[in-house]
């Protein structure tokens, strides 16, 4: 990556950086914290615990229950 440092008196104020590099840049980041995220939600204990398939499925009204 090829940065412009941009000073102000004297001191590093700015890095202008080529914008493909920019975009490469956030979408790095937000996996990053998607990963996070991921490893937080595994950590919980509260997501520890499975249900079965069918019943997450009804209760997220995917699957109609049986007459």
């Amino acid at each position: 990556m090829n940065a412009q440092i941009i000073e102000k008196h004297g001191k590093k104020e700015y890095a202008v950086i080529p914008y493909k590099d920019f975009v490469r840049m956030q979408e790095e980041l937000e996996d990053y914290y998607d990963l996070l995220a991921l490893r937080q939600a595994k950590a919980d204990l509260r997501n520890q615990k499975g249900r079965l398939f069918d019943e997450a499925a009804k209760e997220l009204g995917l699957k109609k229950t049986k007459a």
